[in-house]
């Protein structure tokens, strides 16, 4: 979860700089077609049984469909609002994760752990709100970042739905049939936009950062959290996107040069404590 936290992180910058070049439906739908094709073709190389992905199918397209609302929306999220802010919102995903373990399969969090979760979601609400209190007290939010909390409840979801609907699976079956799942669902959505596309005007680094989504944040990511998902309670799973913003920042510091305010610091330092105790909590547990 240390390695997705990092390479989901480096899809926000990347989907920052392409936000405008191309929908974020048709992106996504090209996006999980090779991803599956990049799956279905790991899955044949490891002699991988592919039968049982189709069994029960429904199960890959509920949490399939959640990955795509969850992507769909970061990158609607992206066109009016930055990569941080975005990445702030992930962090949310934790205590979500939480609520939905409680609610599946009735796993009950201790007090540090749900301490630690409440902290990292107090740093990740500062840094949505950009560190403005009276922004705070009047709820005013951003339609980026309103739109991306619909994908951050649905991604908060998987943890939980993978434990409960996947444990006859290998954590390569479900991500086969998971990013399956995403392709239909994101195809539904996203078919009239991908007709539309200008391929042949589509610049050199939408097609770069296609390949990346599709075979790094899609295929690696997805097998990553399904394999977490059936060691770790949901909320722990989740934990380590308290990470995102912080590898956000660095990326938009290494790309554009761009220094956040010092406040919104603060509010990044609150995830980061949040994680450390989660992991001290795990530790002692």
């Amino acid at each position: 979860m240390l390695l997705f936290s990092l390479l989901v992180s480096l899809s926000f910058s990347l989907g920052h700089l392409i936000a405008q070049d191309i929908s974020p439906a048709a992106l996504m739908t090209l996006r999980f077609a090779v991803a599956s094709l990049v799956m279905l073709g790991v899955a044949r190389a490891f002699g991988v049984a592919i039968r049982p992905v189709f069994q029960r199918f429904w199960r890959f397209l509920l949490i399939g469909g959640c990955m795509a609302v969850y992507f769909i929306t970061m990158f609607e999220a992206l066109r009016s609002t930055t990569a941080v802010s975005t990445a702030a919102v992930f962090t949310l995903t934790p205590l979500l994760a939480t609520g939905f373990g409680y609610l599946l399969l009735s796993q009950r969090t201790s007090a540090a752990t749900f301490a630690a979760l409440s902290i990292g979601a107090c740093g990740a609400i500062w840094v949505i709100f950009r560190a403005d209190i009276a922004a705070l007290m009047r709820f005013e939010i951003g339609p980026g970042e309103a739109i991306f909390t619909i994908g951050a409840l649905a991604h908060g979801a998987v943890p939980s739905l993978s434990r409960k609907l996947l444990e006859d699976v290998s954590p390569l079956q479900a991500a086969l049939g998971t990013t399956v799942g995403a392709l239909i669902v994101a195809g539904a959505y996203g078919m009239r936009d991908l007709v539309t596309v200008p391929f042949a005007e589509l610049p050199g680094l939408v097609w770069i950062v296609l390949l990346y989504l599709a075979v790094v944040t899609t295929a690696v990511t997805f097998f990553l959290v399904q394999y977490a998902s059936k060691r770790l309670p949901g909320s722990k799973v989740m934990a380590y996107t308290y990470l995102v913003p912080s590898w956000v920042v660095m990326w938009e510091l290494l790309f554009h040069g761009t220094r956040p305010a010092t406040v919104i610091l603060f509010g990044i330092a609150g995830t980061i404590l949040a994680l450390i105790l989660l992991l001290r909590d795990e530790e002692s547990g």
